[in-house]
C-alpha cells in the first residue's frame, strides 16, 4: 500500500483555511456586538436630543425613523407613523410599558429604543427601531470582510511563496543529505540567506565531513591493523617453516615464536580494551570515587623499573591532590604511558603530581608538532613510524572520566605529557 504523504505546502494551506475560518467566526459574532453597543448610546444621544421639542403637533412630524408621541392629561398625541407599530390600543399598551428616561424593549416581536421624559400630567416620548444599527451593522461588516478579504489574500500569496521557498532548501537540504556518499554531487551549494536552514545545513555538511573523515580513519586504521597483525604472524609462520625445514634451531625458534605470540597477544588484549572503552562511553559510566594514584604510580614504576636499569624514574606526589575514576582505568593510563615512556626516554623520566594535575616528563626527543594533533588516533603512524594502540586508550580512558590529556615539547629536547581535569 502506498503512504500517503503530506507536503508542507498542503498543510500550510489548510492552516491558512482554518485561520481565515475563525477569524470569519470570530468576527461575526463580536463585530455585532461592538457595532450595537457602540451605537445604542448613540441613539440614546440621537433621542434625547429631539425628545425635548416634542408637543401637541407630533401628528404633523414626518420623520420616517423616530415614532413622536406626546401624552397630557390621558390624551395622547403621536406622528402619523405611529400606525406603523399597531393600533391605537396597541400603542397605549407600548407607551404603558415604557418607564422614565431611556432604555430598549422588545414589543410584538420587534425591537424598540425610546427615550422618555414625564413631567407630572405630560409626557414626551420618542421611539425609533434598530433600523439604523442593523443598516449599520450591515455596512461595518460588508466592508470589513471586503477589507480582510483583501489583505488576507496578500497575505496568502507572500506565505504560499515563502513556504514554497522553504520547501526548495528543504528538499535541497534533503537531497545534500541523499548524496552524503556520493563523490560526484556538488557539495559545495550554500544556502543564500543565513537562517536557521543555512544553519542546518553548515551542521549536515560538518556531519558529512565528519562521516568522510571517520570513513578514511577506519579504513586506515584496518589497513594499520592488518599491517601490525601480519608481521608477528609472517615471524611465526617463517620459524615454523624453518624449524620443520630443520634450517632454524627448535629453540631458538620457539624463543622468537612466543616473544612474537606475547606481542600479538598485546595487541588483542589492548584492541578489545580499546572495544570496551567505546562501549562503557556509549553507556555513561558514571565514576565518582576518589583514587590512590600514589599508589598505583608507585605499584606500576616497581614493574617497569626491570625494563631498563639505566632509566632514573623520580617521582614527586602531593598527597593533598585528589583525582576521581577507578583503579583499573588510572592503572591503565599508567602503565601505557610508561611502555611509551621507556621506548624513548633516554635517561630520565620524572612523575609530578600537583595542582591536581599530573605530569609525565621523559628526556627523549621532541614530538614532531604534525604528530601531536594524531598521535592519540588508534593504529596511527606515531613516533619512529610506530603504530600503536596505547595512547589511543590512554586518551580515550581519560575522557571517559572527565580528564584531558596534552603534550608540550621542552627547549631541544624531552617531553612532557599532562593530565588535567576538563
Amino acid at each position: 500500500m502506498k503512504k500517503v504523504t503530506n507536503k508542507l505546502g498542503n498543510q500550510l494551506l489548510l492552516i491558512l483555511i482554518i485561520d481565515f475560518t475563525i477569524i470569519l467566526i470570530v468576527l461575526g459574532i463580536l463585530i455585532p456586538q461592538l457595532v450595537t453597543i457602540k451605537y445604542e448610546s448613540r441613539v440614546f444621544e440621537n433621542l434625547h436630543s429631539k425628545v425635548n421639542n416634542i408637543d401637541k403637533k407630533v401628528d404633523t412630524y414626518s420623520n420616517i425613523s423616530d415614532y413622536y408621541i406626546y401624552v397630557e392629561n390621558d390624551e395622547v398625541h403621536y406622528s402619523r407613523n405611529c400606525k406603523d407599530i399597531g393600533s391605537d390600543a396597541k400603542i397605549k399598551e407600548l407607551i404603558s410599558k415604557l418607564h422614565n428616561g431611556h432604555d430598549k424593549i422588545r414589543y410584538e416581536k420587534k425591537l424598540f429604543y425610546y427615550y422618555v421624559i414625564r413631567d407630572k400630567n405630560k409626557s414626551k416620548i420618542i421611539i425609533t427601531d434598530g433600523t439604523f444599527i442593523r443598516k449599520t451593522e450591515a455596512v461595518i461588516i460588508e466592508l470589513t470582510l471586503s477589507i480582510l478579504l483583501v489583505a488576507y489574500f496578500g497575505i496568502a500569496v507572500i506565505t504560499i511563496r515563502w513556504s514554497r521557498t522553504i520547501v526548495k532548501k528543504i528538499e535541497l537540504l534533503k537531497e545534500k543529505v541523499d548524496n552524503f556518499s556520493n563523490e560526484n554531487y556538488d557539495h559545495s551549494y550554500k544556502l543564500k540567506y543565513d537562517d536557521e536552514l543555512k544553519s542546518l545545513e553548515h551542521a549536515i555538511e560538518d556531519m558529512r565531513l565528519s562521516i568522510v573523515k571517520q570513513e578514511e580513519m577506519r579504513n586506515q586504521l584496518y589497513q594499520n591493523i592488518s599491517h601490525d597483525f601480519k608481521t608477528p604472524l609472517t615471524v611465526i609462520k617463517s620459524y615454523i617453516e624453518a624449524v620443520n625445514d630443520e634450517v632454524e634451531d627448535k629453540d631458538k625458534a620457539f624463543e622468537v615464536i612466543l616473544e612474537q605470540s606475547d606481542k600479538l597477544e598485546n595487541k588483542v588484549h589492548s584492541l578489545l580494551y580499546l572495544n570496551k572503552l567505546d562501549y562503557l562511553k556509549d553507556h555513561e559510566l558514571q565514576v565518582n570515587e576518589n583514587v590512590n594514584v600514589e599508589k598505583i604510580i608507585n605499584s606500576c614504576v616497581d614493574v617497569f623499573k626491570h625494563h631498563n636499569d639505566k632509566i632514573d624514574v623520580k617521582i614527586s606526589i602531593d598527597k593533598n591532590c585528589k583525582f576521581r575514576g577507578t583503579d583499573d582505568i588510572w592503572e591503565t593510563v599508567i602503565n601505557n604511558l610508561l611502555t611509551n615512556f621507556y621506548r624513548y626516554a633516554e635517561k630520565e623520566i620524572k612523575i609530578t603530581v600537583k595542582n591536581n594535575k599530573m605530569i609525565f616528563y621523559n628526556d627523549g626527543p621532541n614530538i614532531d608538532e604534525e604528530l601531536k594533533d594524531v598521535i592519540f588516533i588508534p593504529f596511527r603512524k606515531g613516533i619512529k613510524g610506530e603504530f600503536g594502540l596505547g595512547l589511543s586508550i590512554v586518551q580515550k580512558s581519560l575522557t571517559m572520566i572527565g580528564y584531558n590529556i596534552n603534550i608540550e615539547n621542552h627547549k631541544k629536547r624531552g617531553v612532557s605529557f599532562i593530565i588535567y581535569k576538563k
